[in-house]
């Protein structure tokens, strides 16, 4: 029965953990991500996916090396804050515009490219994992 327990308690901390990383990285984007989906805007939806398949993988590995969840939650925390910077900072160093101005405008090679950095940086950052 511990065993059951241990597992309902781990998928209802890695469900809530997975929200709270796509509620927080949609307040750090300056337009409303489920209002750009409504409209149709392929760019913000591979940039969506981007970020929820990078949280999932960060969360993953969080989950796999950790047979605590304070340690999981711990490490999810410092590879999520690690993803953040990553996003903050890609946007900082594309020279001539702004990631979030583009990905508003239907860009869609800008999503295609942010969905990819998002993938790359999760599981560079899912390495250092311990």
């Amino acid at each position: 029965m511990t065993v059951v327990f241990n597992i309902v308690v781990s998928v209802i901390v890695i469900i809530g953990l997975q929200l709270i990383g796509m509620v927080v990285f949609n307040w750090i984007t300056p337009f409303k991500d489920m209002e750009e989906l409504r409209k149709g805007n392929v760019a913000v939806g591979l940039a969506l996916g981007g970020k929820f398949i990078s949280t999932a993988i960060v969360l993953g590995v969080s989950a796999y090396t950790n047979s605590s969840i304070w340690f999981m939650i711990l490490w999810f925390v410092i590879g999520y804050v690690c993803l953040l910077a990553a996003y903050l900072i890609f946007d900082l160093f594309t020279p001539g515009f702004k990631v979030s101005d583009q990905l508003v405008k239907g860009n869609v090679a800008v999503g295609i490219m942010l969905f990819c950095v998002y993938l790359g940086f999760a599981f560079a950052i899912s390495s250092l994992i311990i």
